[in-house]
């Protein structure tokens, strides 16, 4: 049975959730929309599990006995019509809830063109190179958020910097699901120089995110942060560390984004439109 886990946590910390992908084929589409939903969370408490090639109510069955734990999450692309019947069937027995990936398009489809879909295990979907581009896009923005890895970085179409809570995450996503950009985050910390790749880099595709001290404190002050340091929360310390940003990112040269109670289709729109590239 081919079962991998794609882990987003530290081992010595808790799980508090499982997403776990299930597919008749390879899972690629499954994995993609599990792992983009939990990097938007926390890290450390997630956990996405990938199990593939599920073709049969035996091999459902199995997994439910033998490597599904709770709580958890079912984010699935079957479209065999017995396989995904027996899944419906042992979630609801286990009071697991479950995601069809791509389900309800389909029904939507086969609804307006009066016609079914053709159920058969591991079909491609015939989409266009946007699509595509998108989710090379999502695979780049998980893989080089919150300064990961700065290997490979000037292949970035967008590279977001800030102090921690400027929601360099969430727009880093938004702007790869709706634009199809590849997008970077990195970090600024206090006293902590950037990478030097960076100043190397065309500043026209660099932001900066800056916040208001006052609004930032009340974002870092949530129980997701209860174990930080109080230095994290103190007014003076986060006032200091938004002045430390602004001047590396006058030493880059780049643009700053004021992302102070904005949403994130604004400051993706404000990107956007100091892009030198063009976006269609």
């Amino acid at each position: 049975m081919l079962f991998s886990i794609i882990s987003i946590r530290n081992f010595e910390e808790e799980i508090i959730l499982r997403i776990y992908t299930i597919s008749d084929s390879s899972g690629e589409t499954a994995e993609l929309v599990a792992k983009a939903a939990a990097s938007l969370f926390e890290k450390g408490k997630i956990e996405v599990c990938k199990l593939p090639q599920v073709r049969t109510r035996e091999h459902i069955k199995d997994l439910f006995k033998s490597s599904i734990q709770t709580p958890a999450i079912i984010v699935y692309t079957i479209v065999l019509k017995d396989a995904k019947d027996a899944l419906i069937e042992y979630a609801q027995k286990y009071n697991i809830y479950t995601y069809d990936a791509f389900g309800e398009l389909v029904h939507k489809l086969e609804k307006e063109l009066n016609e079914p879909s053709m159920h058969q295990a591991g079909l491609r979907l015939k989409v266009d190179q946007d699509y595509f581009n998108r989710m090379d896009s999502i695979h780049f923005a998980i893989k080089y958020d919150d300064g990961q890895t700065v290997s490979g970085i000037e292949n970035a179409d967008v590279v977001l910097l800030g102090i921690s809570r400027t929601g360099k995450t969430p727009c880093s996503m938004y702007l790869a699901q709706h634009y199809g950009l590849k997008v970077a985050n990195i970090p600024i910390v206090v006293g902590e120089q950037p990478p030097k790749i960076l100043y190397n880099m065309d500043s026209s595709k660099i932001f900066g995110f800056i916040c208001d001290p006052l609004v930032l404190q009340s974002l870092r002050n949530t129980k997701a942060y209860l174990d930080y340091s109080q230095e994290y929360f103190d007014f003076e310390h986060i006032a200091k560390e938004v002045e430390y940003s602004k001047r590396v990112f006058n030493e880059l040269k780049c643009h700053t984004v004021n992302m102070t109670n904005r949403a994130i289709e604004e400051i993706a729109s404000e990107i956007i439109s100091n892009l030198k590239l063009m976006v269609t």
